[in-house]
């Protein structure tokens, strides 16, 4: 797991091994200024000796700007190290996250992505540059303080030693009876995310139903989630401060009284005394160090853990090893279809022995009741997930045997969810189809029957769409995203209840539009009303997840009882439609 997370560093290898080396310097220079005291205070005030009080004074003087140049050099490559450690550790997260498949992603929530992303990469990269720091410099310094101690007087170094041990036992106590309490607060950063994206989202929703205080106290209370389990580990955290100024106090004390008593009997020099007390705060002070790289670690290993969760997923849409490249035409076989969400093959079946043939060029309707597996059908056919058993064949082939880039190019889809991104309106035209001249992009809109509101923008095609597309009708989304769609120029579209946000007249121009512009399209509606379908060459019944009935209108009329009480149901039972635009 580690492995994979640091295999990230990359290009940054060099700047991490430079701030540990950088450290080490500083530490070195530190650990001398107080010997230089030392000399200073014995050899030079003692003995009335200005000209070595000169000459070590300046040496402390570079010492201290080796030391300080040493730490900002360390300071500057370690920035470099851990952010740009954490930019690649973004960068392939998302661009694992891109290559799932709809079963992968149904694995995260939105929320938990979002906070891997930001969150969890952050806390490692804060982890990661202290590591390169600290981890390093705590541990030298400790170590060089302790043997120039030992070098001054081992019997009041030694008292370093049983301070060092005590220390050591309750810091490691405190930190990992912290590690538990942040191992639980990342998890709960995925619901407090999750409430704001809802919220935010939704917030006319919200409004319409007057939810704001209900969406607030349920904000309050993920919020209050976290501050109770952060209170609870910074609490134990923060219990190292005083006891490890009760033991800097105790070794003060200690060493002072002892230290006294060896200057009396001509043992110590006061200088001696002084550089002593000097490394006792660095050792103490490394050691407490030590403990807050031990606490950041224990607060990112959780991080790691979701981070490397997202790296190791592997999508179950895998590339063959010899794709075929070409889609020769839209037809499209489904032979004994098996299809369940949950691919460990213990989940219920969506899709059970469906078979279908359908003629490249036709028009296809799809209508069943809600739940019915008519999206499903359809997902299967651009390999958005696989088949459990059976097979989907397109132009003839398998769908496993093409590259995903080739048969997606040949097979447009219209989700039920209408995305559209924030930009101008060509600018979300050209998802479809990036190369397209602006006559193009006017003629997809005009199939779509979208170019009757652009043309009524002030800026027209450049009109700039805000976020999430709050500043067009539900309508006027599913036309744009149909017109999207046709610049792809497909062999086979895919309209999954896309035009249930327009009127029927509307819906009835598309429909028209389609046979005439584009007949050699294979074109799937999916729709809930009968009229949007049932001009179809022939029509898909959909039955909690079978094919109940597959037909024309007439065909389906006189033998389905499923179609017929659907069509009876929306016309009255007389065959006429109340809405302008349908028979």
């Amino acid at each position: 797991m580690y492995k994979k997370i640091l295999s990230n560093v990359k290009e940054f290898k060099a700047a991490s091994i430079a701030t540990p080396v950088w450290m080490i310097f500083e530490v070195i220079f530190e650990v001398l200024i107080p010997m230089c005291m030392a000399s200073i205070v014995d050899q030079g005030v003692k003995e009335n000796n200005m000209q070595h009080i000169y000459v070590m004074g300046g040496i402390m003087v570079v010492l201290a700007v080796m030391a300080w140049f040493s730490g900002f050099m360390g300071g500057i490559y370690g920035a470099k190290a851990s952010t740009g450690f954490a930019r690649n550790l973004r960068k392939a997260m998302f661009e694992r996250i891109q290559t799932y498949s709809f079963s992968n992603i149904d694995k995260f929530s939105t929320a938990g992505l979002v906070t891997r992303l930001t969150t969890d990469v952050t806390n490692v990269q804060n982890a990661y540059q202290m590591l390169l720091r600290m981890c390093f410099r705590a541990p030298f310094s400790m170590l060089f303080a302790m043997i120039a101690a030992f070098i001054i007087e081992p019997k009041i170094a030694s008292v370093y030693l049983i301070a060092v041990f005590a220390l050591s036992i309750v810091i490691v106590s405190l930190a990992r009876a912290a590690m538990k309490c942040f191992r639980e607060v990342f998890k709960k950063y995925d619901d407090l995310n999750a409430a704001v994206q809802e919220n935010v989202s939704a917030i006319r929703v919200v409004k319409a139903y007057v939810r704001e205080e209900y969406e607030t106290d349920r904000l309050r209370k993920a919020a209050q989630n976290i501050y109770g389990l952060f209170v609870k580990a910074e609490g134990r955290v923060v219990m190292v401060a005083p006891v490890m100024q009760l033991t800097v106090y105790t070794c003060i004390l200690t060493i002072s009284w002892i230290g006294a008593h060896m200057i009396v009997a001509k043992q110590l020099e006061t200088g001696e005394l002084m550089s002593l007390l000097t490394y006792c705060m660095y050792i103490l002070m490394s050691l407490m160090m030590m403990s807050f790289v031990f606490v950041m670690v224990s607060m990112s290993a959780a991080s790691v853990e979701r981070i490397a969760e997202v790296l190791s997923e592997e999508s179950d849409i895998k590339e063959p090893e010899a794709p075929v490249t070409e889609v020769k035409d839209g037809r499209i076989e489904f032979c004994n279809v098996d299809f369940s969400y949950d691919r460990s093959g213990s989940g219920v079946p969506v899709l059970k022995d469906v078979n279908l043939s359908i003629n490249s060029g036709e028009v296809i309707g799809i209508i069943g009741a809600t739940g019915s597996a008519k999206s499903s059908l359809v997902s299967l056919i651009s390999r958005l997930y696989d088949v459990s058993e059976g097979s989907v064949k397109v132009g003839g082939r398998d769908v496993r045997e093409y590259s995903l880039e080739s048969l997606r190019n040949q097979v447009a889809v219209v989700l039920q969810k209408n995305v559209i991104f924030s930009g101008t309106i060509l600018e979300n035209l050209r998802w479809g189809n990036p190369e397209a001249t602006d006559e193009e992009c006017k003629a997809a809109c005009r199939l779509a029957c979208a170019d009757e509101f652009i043309e009524n923008f002030p800026d027209k095609y450049e009109t700039r769409i805000e976020q999430g597309g709050t500043n067009v009708s539900g309508g006027q989304k599913q036309r744009l995203c149909i017109a999207r769609a046709l610049l792809k120029k497909p062999k086979i579209l895919i309209l999954d209840d896309s035009t249930s946000a327009v009127d029927t007249a509307t819906d009835a121009k598309i429909r028209k539009a389609f046979r005439a512009e584009i007949p050699g399209t294979t074109k799937i509606i999916i729709a809930q009303r009968v009229s949007s379908v049932m001009d179809a060459d022939r029509i898909i019944v959909m039955d909690e997840g079978r094919v109940s009935a597959f037909g024309t209108h007439e065909e389906l009329l006189a033998d389905s009882r499923i179609y017929r009480e659907v069509y009876e149901s929306q016309t009255g039972g007389n065959g006429d439609f109340d809405e302008q635009g349908d028979r």
